[in-house]
């Protein structure tokens, strides 16, 4: 506050001078730029030089309306370093006229009732708040078809900020591609009950799954059937997948399935077991693959561990020659041990090595020794 305060200050001080305006701080020479445009950004302490450099344009614009702006998000309840932020990640926004951005508001709060959430919705995703008002119509009906679909609205916002592309598109898109995912789920033997649930954690995992086009996935999944999957088995990748079945595709899949398989020296029923306890598997391309089956080679784990862990190859080579050196420094040796230690988010890893600290530090208990009683 202090630093936003100091500056403001230096700012007005600045205009005090009185100097004529090619000789003030960080002004432009460029007569082509809008100066309402920058005097008022100026008032609102944004990152000019941020916004010269990334976003220039803008500045040469009109009209702009950067006052209206500001007040719309201080109305909402943003505070003035917060308004300066998003100005200068996105000053388009100062170009949006304030009927169109008091029409959004008006379609975010449908969806994100609390102000102050939806200004930390547009501090992360600027973009996906001030969009065209071409999109308005096909906003407000996305919107209600997701509501038709009974989605949570966190869902429904985590969407609009994340795929803005898939409401700014015609709902019928949306609904076939959705439709050809509950199609999936129930062929594959999913239960009516727990399609919502199913279909709120797809979309919240990955939200570009609704720009894909329906073919992929029918495609990605009839590969996978040809290769001896069960349809108790698809729907298990399709979930674990978490909707980026649609970012991949059967030529790629079948390089990778390939080279694992003639890597690790096993059948297609074990190939399969492999791919079901690590689906991510799918995703890597032969090349990297082969970076981290040398790497934990290298490091002494045999290839047995690593068809009991096949988990351990979602991680780089960097992290597990890490995860290494510090689980050697608590005196666990990977090539003997379990590889599960290794697996996780750095948080898990953590306290991993934490459990195997205390397990050092713990004293051995004799249950044949006697207790020392009180005198």
């Amino acid at each position: 506050m202090l630093r936003l305060i100091t500056t403001s200050l230096c700012l007005r001080c600045h205009r005090a001078t009185a100097l004529p305006l090619h000789l003030r701080p960080c002004a432009t020479l460029n007569s082509a730029e809008n100066q309402q445009t920058v005097e008022a950004l100026y008032d609102l302490s944004v990152d000019i030089q941020k916004v010269r450099k990334l976003k220039g344009w803008v500045l040469h614009q009109s009209p702009a309306y950067t006052k209206e702006v500001a007040d719309l998000l201080k109305d909402m309840g943003a505070s003035g370093s917060v308004i300066a932020r998003i100005l200068a990640v996105h000053p388009e926004a100062v170009l949006c006229h304030p009927e169109q951005m008091k029409a959004q508001r008006e379609l975010w709060i449908s969806v994100c009732p609390k102000q102050k959430e939806l200004v930390g919705i547009i501090e992360k995703f600027p973009a996906s708040f001030f969009t065209s008002s071409s999109h308005h119509g096909n906003q407000r009906n996305n919107i209600a078809y997701f509501q038709s679909l009974n989605l949570n609205k966190r869902i429904i916002t985590k969407l609009m900020a994340s795929a803005p592309q898939s409401f700014s598109r015609p709902v019928e898109q949306n609904e076939v591609m959705v439709c050809t995912l509950q199609q999936a789920y129930q062929e594959l033997g999913g239960e009516e009950a727990n399609m919502k649930i199913w279909l709120q954690k797809l979309l919240s995992q990955n939200p570009y799954v609704l720009l894909k086009p329906p073919e992929v996935l029918r495609q990605n999944m009839l590969f996978l059937r040809d290769r001896g999957f069960s349809t108790a088995e698809l729907l298990h990748l399709l979930s674990k997948l978490r909707g980026f079945v649609t970012e991949l595709n059967p030529d790629s899949m079948h390089r990778t399935l390939s080279y694992s398989q003639d890597t690790i020296g096993c059948s297609e029923a074990e190939l399969r077991d492999i791919i079901l306890n690590c689906p991510a598997l799918l995703y890597y391309p032969d090349d990297i693959l082969a970076e981290r089956f040398k790497g934990l080679l290298s490091a002494g784990i045999s290839m047995s561990q690593i068809i009991e862990t096949p988990t351990v190859l979602e991680l780089t080579t960097q992290i597990v020659n890490y995860r290494i050196q510090r689980l050697r420094a608590h005196r666990y040796d990977v090539r003997t041990g379990s590889l599960e230690v290794l697996n996780g988010t750095k948080k898990d890893f953590e306290m991993s090595c934490g459990k195997l600290q205390l397990r050092r530090e713990r004293p051995l208990f004799n249950p044949v020794a006697p207790l020392r009683g009180d005198d």
